[in-house]
Parts: C-alpha cells; sequence; structure tokens
C-alpha cells in the first residue's frame, strides 16, 4: 500500500477484486488487469486534454465508473473529486497520476 497524502492507495485491491471474480485463472486476471489499466490511462489522458468543464467531468465520470466497476475505490474517490472539484485541477490531475503509476509498478 502507498501513501499519498490522506489517501491510500492500493494497487493489490485490483488483483483481489479480480481474483475473486475470475480465481486463480491468472492469465485472464492479467488480461482483465491490462484492460482496466489501459481504460484508466485513456480516461486519465482525456482529463489532461479536456478543453471544457464537459470533457473533463465525463472523463472524470468514466474514470470513477471504470474504477467502481473494477473495486479500485481510492482511484474512484479521486475520480469523483475530479467530478465535483474545480475543473482543470493541476493538483488532482497529479493525485490521480501517481495513483496510476502505482498500479503500473505492480502490474
Amino acid at each position: 500500500m502507498r501513501y499519498c497524502h490522506s489517501m491510500a492507495y492500493d494497487p493489490g485491491a485490483l488483483d483481489k477484486t479480480l481474483a475473486a471474480a475470475v480465481g486463480d485463472d491468472q492469465v485472464l486476471i492479467r488480461e482483465l488487469r491490462s484492460a482496466f489499466f489501459e481504460s484508466a490511462q485513456r480516461q486519465t489522458a482525456a482529463l489532461h486534454s479536456a478543453i471544457n468543464d464537459q470533457q473533463w467531468q465525463t472523463a472524470a465520470w468514466r474514470l470513477k465508473g471504470l474504477a467502481a466497476s473494477f473495486g479500485v475505490i481510492d482511484l474512484m474517490g479521486l475520480a469523483n473529486g475530479a467530478a465535483e472539484g474545480k475543473p482543470f485541477s493541476r493538483e488532482m490531475l497529479r493525485r490521480i497520476d501517481k495513483a496510476l503509476a502505482a498500479f503500473e509498478q505492480t502490474g
């Protein structure tokens, strides 16, 4: 588990959720983990490139939904903060980027 400010990032939460869903099929777990990470990267890139409030909020909601569907509660909370907070927040982007980097390092 990694800590950033007051939020803990637990990249292992994704693996636990996937194992609970598909058992010990390591190939399927790797494929689903990869699909999650690629989708999360796309939505994070959309946040970075948003040019209006609607694009920002849509990307944040999609990232929140993705994180929720995979049981990644910490990332879901960050995405919710982005959706409900100030659009284009550099601090929020930095925190989301840091959370994704933690997932990448454990993958």
